[in-house]
């Protein structure tokens, strides 16, 4: 019995590298590159805190439900429907297999930072590269380093953090950070952390990139809550947020001159929210200053600690909790980056459907 279960054992391995093999001469073969997965890096907006170890624990008065409850509202998650990809798992809750891994990993966690490491117990953007490189290191043990590389250059790579940078940098006074550099100084070591991250990432074989903007933090319910006019966004945070974008996209554009396979876009996301605070009468929307879910006058005063406390109709405001926005406006965001439509050129230079559909 013991050798029947040996032979049953031996036959399944056999199946499985035969099953990775034909898959990898799709991937050699293919007359038109397409996206094979899709892998993810950032902070609550591609993560809605379950990718964070002991998240309830730490959370203070932050949202336990930076999203309406669930990953599918978020834009990764949107775009990947439209690539016909199943959503990455989050990085806590697969099982190590060589399945979990080619469908895609998420890595990003709720709150993550790109500066601050180990700081309130989040993940930050390195601690998330690391576990990045490690994946294509296990990607590269089982199916073999020329597979493996063909795999990771046809397969979509998403990073979008930095937020909670700039909420630190405001609003806790008692951070190390804010007494050691002025905004300008804080936006540029921001910019130079994203941009050494996108080089480990090529240099690890990844080719198709799509990089978001931070949004318009200024015009969210808690910066807007120490406003003496809650009617207008913060100029001070709004200026600093739009000069980091601003940089960032002249790095991507330097990169993608520099790095010759290289497909890297840009998806500015603090131009379409403000389009939807400046026009809400254009998208359906009512409500450009008050959370949909939280506690306060303003439901700005902490985070959403149960989607029991959500408004009726998410659909029509911009904001969902403190800093994030609704599902609603997450599904606009998402297809103005995948086509251009209802936002033209949210993503530059190409759309996240051209990105796709692109040669490597």
């Amino acid at each position: 019995m013991a050798n029947r279960g040996l032979v049953h054992a031996l036959c399944f391995v056999i199946f499985f590298v035969i099953s990775v093999k034909h898959g990898a001469l799709e991937l050699r073969f293919s007359n038109q590159s397409s996206v094979k997965a899709m892998y993810v890096l950032g902070d609550s907006s591609v993560d809605c805190g379950g990718n964070t170890p002991f998240y309830n624990l730490i959370h203070h008065s932050l949202s336990l439900y930076p999203c309406n409850g669930s990953d599918s509202s978020l834009v990764p998650h949107l775009l990947a429907k439209k690539m016909n990809l199943s959503y990455a798992i989050p990085f806590y809750s697969q099982n190590g297999t060589i399945h979990d891994l080619l469908t895609g990993v998420n890595f990003g966690a709720a709150h993550a930072t790109i500066l601050y490491e180990g700081s309130r117990g989040y993940q930050s953007l390195n601690q998330q590269l690391r576990q990045t490189f490690e994946t294509i290191q296990l990607l590269q043990l089982w199916l073999g380093q020329e597979v493996a590389t063909e795999f990771i250059e046809s397969s979509l790579f998403y990073l979008s953090i930095g937020k909670d940078d700039f909420i630190d940098y405001f609003l806790n006074n008692s951070s190390r950070i804010n007494p050691r550099f002025s905004g300008q100084n804080f936006t540029h070591i921001l910019v130079n952390q994203m941009t050494n991250a996108i080089r480990n990432l090529y240099a690890n074989n990844v080719r198709k990139i799509v990089c978001a903007g931070i949004l318009p933090l200024g015009c969210a319910p808690r910066m807007l809550s120490m406003s003496n006019d809650r009617r207008r966004c913060a100029s001070e945070v709004n200026r600093l947020v739009l000069e980091y974008n601003t940089r960032l996209e002249e790095k991507i554009v330097a990169l993608n001159a520099e790095l010759s396979e290289a497909h890297i876009i840009f998806c500015d996301v603090y131009r379409a929210i403000l389009e939807f605070v400046n026009n809400p009468q254009n998208y359906g929307v009512k409500d450009v200053h008050n959370a949909c879910c939280g506690l306060g006058r303003y439901h700005e005063m902490t985070g959403c600690l149960s989607t029991d406390m959500a408004c009726n109709q998410s659909s029509t405001y911009v904001w969902w909790d403190l800093y994030n926005p609704t599902p609603a406006v997450n599904s606009l965001l998402a297809n103005s980056a995948w086509s251009g439509d209802p936002l033209a050129a949210t993503c530059r230079p190409i759309t996240v459907q051209e990105l796709v559909s692109s040669s490597v």
